[in-house]
């Protein structure tokens, strides 16, 4: 853990070295998902959520262009082969 990071942290929020560190480790954590588990975690959640594919892919394709994983630009076909294989 890079202890310029935790320091920067828990000085600009006034959180406890420990707690910014844990915040830390988490954030990275969630954003270390790779394109392929991201991919299938949330086709898992938005199913659960009664969305239909057509709206899931969709939604999926917009949502990796945010993340910060490097991810290339995905088509719905690719997309589909990633859960479904």
């Amino acid at each position: 853990m890079d202890q310029q990071l935790v320091r920067h942290v828990a000085t600009s929020t006034g959180l406890p070295m420990e707690v910014a560190e844990r915040v830390i480790a988490d954030v990275i954590a969630y954003f270390g998902e790779t394109a392929e588990e991201f991919v299938r975690r949330r086709h898992a959640e938005l199913q659960r959520r009664g969305r239909k594919n057509a709206e899931i892919w969709r939604l999926i394709a917009a949502e990796l262009k945010g993340r910060p994983l490097g991810a290339v630009p995905l088509s719905e076909r690719q997309l589909r082969r990633i859960v479904y294989g």
